[in-house]
């Protein structure tokens, strides 16, 4: 049963009502003009600047590259795109001690994109997290969520 109960979770059969406003985006957009490795490189190091490690680097456009060609759908999605996968210890912490189930926002996660159709345009996006529940949970989700705008915004300077 607890396993089943996690699949859904994870495919998102299960909608667990997590923000408190359900009309705002899911995902948090931003872009600039530039190049992949450069914007890449300011993020990476925005994120070892505030004393966290990279824990690992999905790459995401080469797998759908490869794949898609495996499955007969090659169109090209990315031109080059990343998921830069990292935690802080402090703000986990506080997030997963004023609710247990903030573990589904660790580890936090930011893509650094180009679309094929924008080549000169890198975009930088990360999940909103939920800010609804009881107070010590949404200041301390929000506390992450200033983090990674932070990083996104200091990538794309």
């Amino acid at each position: 049963m607890r396993t089943t109960l996690v699949l859904l979770m994870l495919t998102g059969v299960i909608a667990l009502p997590l923000r408190a406003d359900a009309a705002a985006p899911v995902v948090a957009v931003h872009s600039a003009a530039g190049k992949f490795d450069d914007v890449k490189e300011r993020a990476v190091m925005a994120i070892e600047n505030r004393g966290m490690v990279l824990n690992y680097t999905a790459r995401v456009g080469n797998m759908l590259e490869r794949t898609g060609k495996d499955l007969g759908r090659p169109r090209q999605i990315y031109t080059h795109a990343e998921v830069l996968e990292f935690c802080s210890a402090a703000l986990s912490r506080e997030t997963m001690e004023a609710d247990a189930h903030n573990i589904a926002f660790c580890p936090y996660s930011i893509a650094v994109y180009v679309l094929p159709q924008e080549p000169g345009k890198v975009y930088v996006s990360y999940r909103r997290l939920a800010t609804g529940g009881s107070g010590r949970s949404a200041k301390a989700l929000g506390a992450v969520e200033k983090l990674l705008e932070d990083i996104v915004r200091e990538a794309l300077r």
